[in-house]
């Protein structure tokens, strides 16, 4: 999936129909891994114009967005950190599943045959179902998906805030497929997986009809990000709602489903809406007496406890009256628009980069890396109104002046290169100015 050749080969046509899962084997048969495009990178400007035509159609429908500004940046923020360690090395799902295939491999079927890519296609789709489960019934890995959950809207722009770390047990669930399934179909379904997901993510989509009874769609899966307790751990699925049917974790929408964690966590700040959780397992296991209790915190569900069940007791869950109003930022709409600049800055910064990490040097890369996180980090400290905003905004900026005399950040448009100079040594004044300000008015923050 690294071969820069092959990631030309996506077509405007394919593009929308693998948003959906609709394409044909022939057209996603390939031989060697190399050959595999990235289907995810190349989804870029579909998952931008879906997101727009979303806009629209709830504008017209309901007289509002889709969703709130602020919520959106921290998803799309989470997405672009879960890509960012794939400018460096092929994914865990990738080389695990490599290594078995080199060495512990049953048989091989036919990369080229299209019951190989259906027989992937339900294999993918069930060790989703499986994994997807189990990060929810499993406290350490809840603690990577719960990122997903932690918005408290639901539009497209949700199924972007993905875990940085989840992957690293996502892949124990396909290895299975190793032993008989070749690593290039695997990776193309593994992508489409990932992607057909995207879409349903919305609630400008209601009732699919006799669709409904086969596969995922926005009905189900609004379920499943629900924190009533008639939504809590249903409607796994990936792709197919039928494994959810099978194993007796299906649940039909119902009452108005309000959305997020149970226990929101009111930010905006990417590394608390990535580990927030970590730290709650920490100190939950510390002040749990005894070797097999501890065991349970990280092993059991997320709302177990001494002399509970497995998953905890569902009387626990917080119920809900369908009033509840989602967290929003009490920034002022001219900070809000200074981190949407910003931000649209940094996303067109991580394309670009995306593009032609082939050609980059790994200290470039890593700097930008560095550099994004940076930006994401200080804008959800603007959003939360934290009193180190002003300094670290300041500090940004100025690595950002730093890295473009060293030739590691340029301008997309080299025409403007001084404005952005310019620009960002007012944002250093600004900034620091304010900063400044605080300090003295309130030397204790």
């Amino acid at each position: 999936m690294k071969n820069p050749e092959a990631q030309q080969d996506v077509s405007v046509s394919q593009g929308i129909r693998m948003m959906f899962y609709v394409m044909k084997p022939n057209e996603t048969s390939f031989e060697t891994l190399e050959e595999v495009p990235d289907y995810v990178q190349k989804a870029t400007p579909f998952f931008i114009s879906l997101m727009l035509l979303e806009l629209v159609v709830s504008w017209i429908r309901k007289g509002k967005p889709s969703g709130p500004l602020d919520d959106a940046l921290t998803s799309i923020s989470a997405g672009v950190l879960s890509r960012l360690p794939s400018w460096f090395s092929r994914s865990i799902e990738l080389t695990s599943y490599i290594y078995i295939w080199e060495n512990y491999r049953l048989i091989s079927l036919p990369w080229d045959s299209p019951w190989t890519w259906y027989l992937t296609f339900l294999g993918v789709d069930f060790g989703y179902y499986w994994f997807h489960r189990m990060a929810h019934e499993v406290n350490i890995m809840w603690a990577a998906h719960q990122t997903h959950h932690s918005s408290e809207d639901y539009n497209l722009s949700t199924a972007l805030r993905q875990s940085v770390f989840q992957l690293y047990t996502s892949w124990i669930f396909y290895s299975p497929l190793a032993l008989f399934i070749p690593p290039s179909v695997y990776a193309v379904h593994l992508q489409f997986n990932l992607l057909y997901q995207f879409w349903i993510h919305t609630e400008v989509i209601d009732n699919l009809g006799p669709l409904e009874l086969i596969l995922n769609t926005p009905s189900h899966h609004r379920v499943h990000h629900g924190r009533n307790r008639y939504c809590i751990d249903k409607n796994f699925a990936g792709t197919l709602i039928i494994w959810d049917r099978i194993f007796g974790t299906f649940e039909a929408e119902k009452e108005k489903v309000v959305y997020g964690l149970t226990h929101p966590i009111n930010s905006f700040e990417p590394f608390k809406v990535q580990f927030h959780h970590l730290l709650t397992i920490w100190t939950t296991f510390w002040a749990t007496p005894g070797f097999f209790n501890k065991f349970s915190v990280i092993f059991k569900g997320p709302g177990w406890g001494p002399g509970k069940p497995r998953l905890g007791l569902n009387e626990e869950i917080p119920e809900v009256k369908g009033e509840e109003v989602p967290f929003s930022s009490a920034a002022s709409r001219l900070l809000k628009t200074y981190a949407v600049v910003q931000f649209a800055l940094i996303l067109t910064f991580y394309e670009e980069t995306s593009t032609d990490k082939a050609v980059l040097s790994q200290v470039t890369l890593l700097l930008r890396a560095c550099f994004i996180i940076l930006t994401l980090t200080s804008i959800g400290f603007l959003l939360d109104q934290r009193p180190k905003a002003a300094v670290l905004e300041a500090f940004r900026c100025l690595v950002f002046l730093m890295l473009c005399r060293l030739g590691h950040l340029k301008s997309f448009i080299p025409s403007l290169s001084f404005a952005f100079e310019v620009f960002f040594s007012i944002c250093i004044a600004f900034w620091g100015v304010r900063s400044m300000k605080q300090l003295v008015s309130d030397p204790g923050k």
